[in-house]
C-alpha cells in the first residue's frame, strides 16, 4: 500500500480558517470512502496560537453545519513540505510566505491557493480572514471552503488514481 496522500490546509493563526478547512474537507474525503488514502491537516505561518483550539465562532458555524471540530493550533514548519502533497494557502499572502519558506522549486510547487479548485472560478482567490468580524464573515468563510472543498476532492481524487495507475 503506498503511503496516504498527505494535504496541509494554511493560514496565518490556524484557528479559523484553515481548522475550517480541514474539518469540511476531512469529512469530504470521509464521505468518497478515501478516508484510509488521504490524510488532512491544518496549521498557521504564524505560532502565536500553538496549541490553542479553534476560535469558538469556527466552532459554531462547523458545528451548525454537521462538521466536527476537534483541533489544536500549530505553526506550519519548513521540514514538513517533505512529507505532505499538496499544502493549501487561504489567500495569497500565505501562498506568497508558504512558497519563500519552501527547500526547493518542488516544495514550492506543491503550494496552492484553496479557492483556485473552485468550479465557479471567482475573480479574487483569497479567503478572507473572519476573525475581526462577526458571524457573517465566518458563514461566508464556510460557503467558500466548501465550494472550493468539492474542486479540491476532485484534484486529490486524480491525484490518487495517477498514483495508483
Amino acid at each position: 500500500m503506498n503511503s496516504p496522500y498527505r494535504v496541509c490546509f494554511v493560514c496565518t493563526g490556524n484557528i479559523c480558517r484553515s481548522p475550517m478547512a480541514e474539518a469540511v474537507f476531512r469529512t469530504f474525503v470521509e464521505d468518497a470512502g478515501l478516508g484510509a488514502l488521504v490524510r488532512v491537516d491544518s496549521a498557521g505561518t504564524g505560532g502565536w496560537h500553538e496549541g490553542d483550539g479553534a476560535d469558538p465562532r469556527t466552532v459554531s458555524v462547523l458545528e451548525a453545519n454537521g462538521y466536527p471540530s476537534d483541533h489544536f493550533a500549530r505553526q506550519f514548519r519548513a521540514e514538513w513540505f517533505g512529507g505532505l502533497d499538496l499544502v493549501v494557502a487561504l489567500d495569497e499572502g500565505h501562498l506568497r510566505a508558504l512558497r519563500s519558506l519552501a527547500p526547493t522549486q518542488a516544495d514550492a510547487d506543491k503550494v496552492r491557493l484553496l479557492r483556485a479548485y473552485d468550479p465557479a472560478r471567482p475573480d479574487d482567490l483569497d479567503v478572507p480572514d473572519p476573525y475581526y468580524g462577526g458571524m457573517d464573515g465566518f458563514e461566508d468563510c464556510l460557503e467558500m471552503v466548501e465550494a472550493a472543498g468539492k474542486g479540491l476532492l476532485d484534484a486529490v481524487r486524480t491525484a490518487l488514481e495517477e498514483r495508483a495507475a
